[in-house]
């Protein structure tokens, strides 16, 4: 029986070679980025990914104004002057409002964005911005370790369908993942916290990071793509790569502007 599951598990490995040496990179990249500790990095590096989410959301959308583009720039870099990133959104908002009054139409279409992935991404700079590199670290950690344990345990003994929004998804997988999430991020949190609010926090980031990647599988599912992009080999696109970290990143901050 030993030897079976040692087998399976190689045969996970193998199978998944590609998207493993992706995940290693771009971990070893993140910890790069990390280590230099720069704002200025942070904030370029979440923008080039946010214009790259933002072509990919436009596909998932059916958005075809590249105008898009335009607005989430200049956005972008009024967040790297405001204390608070996420702040913005309203003001974005209201703009949207302001044209709907006045011109009595909005292609709903563009305020998705907004939402998604945008609002994440300035979530994201704010968590680094208020919290600093060690908190990124953490939310990596909490998230990727949900996804691997998520996987590897689904693959190996999940049987038991978890939602009809991702089929491959078992009850199993999740459960290990955030029993893995919870471990290794309450491990690996940051200074000042306490170990009950480590486990907490871990915990309840990491359920939130798998409905976001639900919620990235539903989105695909409507538009009838298998990845929402072909930048990652393995992964797929910056969005199938990031769900998880895009609906973490609010979740963690809200939490830890409540402990500390």
């Amino acid at each position: 029986l030993l030897n079976s599951r040692f087998n399976e598990m190689l045969q996970i490995i193998n199978e998944s070679s590609t998207r493993i040496k992706t995940g290693v990179v771009l971990f070893i990249a993140m910890l790069v980025i990390g280590y230099i500790d720069s704002y200025f990095i942070f904030w370029l590096v979440f923008g080039i990914m946010l214009l790259i989410s933002i072509s990919e959301a436009k596909k998932l959308f059916g958005i075809k104004n590249d105008s898009i583009y335009v607005y989430t720039t200049l956005l972008w870099i009024a967040a790297y002057f405001y204390p608070k990133p996420e702040d913005l959104i309203f003001i974005v908002a209201i703009a949207y409002a302001s044209q709907l009054a006045y011109k009595k139409t909005l292609n709903i279409h563009m305020f998705l964005p907004l939402l998604y992935p945008t609002a994440s991404f300035l979530f994201l700079l704010s968590l680094y911005s208020e919290y600093g590199t060690m908190t990124l670290l953490w939310l990596l950690v909490i998230v990727a370790s949900t996804d691997i344990g998520a996987y590897f345990v689904g693959k190996s003994i999940g049987k038991t369908k978890f939602c009809e929004t991702s089929p491959n998804k078992t009850i199993e997988g999740v459960i290990g993942g955030v029993v893995f999430a919870v471990i290794l991020g309450t491990l690996f949190s940051t200074n000042g916290i306490s170990f009950v609010n480590a486990l907490i926090i871990s915990a309840i980031v990491s359920i939130t990071s798998i409905f976001g990647d639900l919620f990235e599988s539903y989105l695909k599912r409507e538009a009838d793509v298998k990845d929402s992009g072909t930048i990652l080999p393995g992964h797929g696109g910056i969005l199938d790569r990031t769900d998880g970290y895009l609906f973490g990143a609010i979740v963690m901050l809200v939490l830890l502007r409540v402990v500390i």
